[in-house]
Parts: C-alpha cells; structure tokens; sequence
C-alpha cells in the first residue's frame, strides 16, 4: 500500500512540488508582515519597471510569489490542473508547457505595454503594475490540453476557448486579462508538438472538468463579462462542431459516389 502511493505520488512530483513551494512562500510572507510582503511583490513583478532594469530573474520568480486572495479557494483547482497534465503527459512536458506560458506571455504582453506607453496610449505608472502569480502558466497548461481531447471533441474544445479567449481580452480591465488570452493560445500552439489523444478515465474526466471551470475563471471577470464569455463560447464550440460534422458528411458523400467512368476514343 505504501509503494504504490509513493508511486502514484512520483507520477505527479512536479505538481506537488511546486504548490509545497507556493505554500511555502505564502506563508513566509504572512508572516513577516504586509510590509515586507507588499516589497517582495513589487520586486518580483514581471513589469516593465523590473525588465527594464535588467531583473530577468522576475521572469521566474514571479511563479513562487501571489497576490491572487486565499489559497484555499484557488490552490486544490491549480493542483488538479496541474496533476492532470502531468499524469497525461509526465513532467518534463508540463514543466516545458507552464514555463512557455509563463515567460511568453509575460514578455508578449511587454511588448505590447511597452508600444501603448510610446503611443501615449497608456499612462507610463502602468510599468510599475503588479504582475505576479501562477496564472499565465495555469492558463496555457489548459490551453495545452487541447492535444489530450478526443478528435471528436477537440473542434467543439477549441470553439469554445478561443472566443472565450478573444472575449476574455476584449472586455478585461487590465492588460492581465490580455496575458491569460495570450498564454491560452500560446498553449494551444504547444500543443499541436504533444501528440494524440490521451486516455480518459473517470478520475481525468472529474479532473478536466475542475480545471476547465478554474480556467474559465482565471480568463473571465465580472458579471457581464462572463454572460458575455459563455454566449460566445456556446456559439463558437456549436458552430466548430456543426462545421465538423458538414464537412464529414461530404466527406463520406464523396467516398460513396462511383468512379467516373472512363471515356472512350472513338
């Protein structure tokens, strides 16, 4: 009994390692007190301030520091997430998958803060924001499982995520909301490199469907936001799917009509 719950708990190292190291971090910074939490914040930010100083190290060090509210609301969903990429795909390809999300879209989303300011279309105290937290990350994993639906899902999957995505940045308050839509298709780009379908069992499906709602909630914010988010989503994933379906119908028609006949010489 013990082996084999070390073992399933080898198969999910990653996962349990870096939320020991979130904890961790967390609860050093409750207590050495809000002063010093609200500085290690703001000198782990991903922001425009710090990366333009030349403190790449924030690139990483944002994803062990959070300011995302209680733990116990969002950690037990991160953890599903998390394990259900890394049993589907095993660590080394969830490391790759959080950390592409977590730098792309941090540097991605630079650039464009960086052009907004130049073209006075954002106020330069932006490049001091806060930015730190495990979302970007979170949201490309999600966006990478894309590779893991069934083919006769996946259409109806991506229908539902992209304008949930488009959505999500469109209507955000801030340029986060634009980084979470950025990391999700930065997923979904990863994953055409992750191979076919995976095996799905009851325990997977339970954990894809926590970290499907988790996801949809760290993308959309706000009451109108989210009728708005799930209208679009509704319309994308049935029009992905009615699409799908057409074209297999052709598809069949044409395998069925006969050869045409060869014409003759005369």
């Amino acid at each position: 009994m013990i082996m084999r719950t070390l073992s399933r708990l080898s198969s999910v190292r990653i996962t349990l390692g870096y939320t020991a190291l979130l904890v961790g971090v967390s609860a050093a910074l409750v207590e050495l007190g809000p002063r010093v939490r609200a500085r290690v914040i703001a000198q782990s930010s991903t922001n425009l301030h710090n990366l333009a100083h030349g403190n790449l190290e924030t690139l990483f060090g944002s994803a062990f520091v959070t300011d995302a509210g209680p733990m116990y609301f969002w950690l037990p969903c991160l953890v599903c997430l998390l394990a259900l990429a890394e049993l589907i795909w095993r660590s080394g390809r969830l490391a790759l998958v959080f950390v592409t999300g977590h730098i792309g879209a941090t540097l991605l989303v630079a650039c464009g803060l960086t052009a907004a300011i130049e073209l006075h279309w954002l106020p330069l105290k932006i490049a001091r924001a806060s930015d730190v937290g495990v979302s970007y990350g979170a949201v490309a994993v999600l966006g990478a499982l894309t590779a893991a639906i069934p083919s006769r899902w996946r259409p109806a999957w991506i229908g539902w995520w992209v304008p949930v995505g488009i959505a999500a940045a469109v209507l955000g308050e801030d340029f986060t909301d634009v980084g979470h839509s950025v990391a999700l298709m930065l997923g979904m780009l990863v994953s055409l490199r992750l191979g076919g379908p995976a095996r799905w069992t009851q325990t997977r499906c339970l954990l894809l469907t926590v970290s499907a709602i988790f996801g949809f909630f760290l993308l959309v914010h706000g009451s109108w936001s989210t009728v708005a988010a799930v209208v679009v989503g509704v319309v994308g994933a049935v029009t992905a799917e009615l699409m799908t379906r057409s074209r297999a119908s052709r598809r069949r028609v044409e395998m069925a009509a006969p050869p045409p006949e060869p014409a003759l010489n005369g």
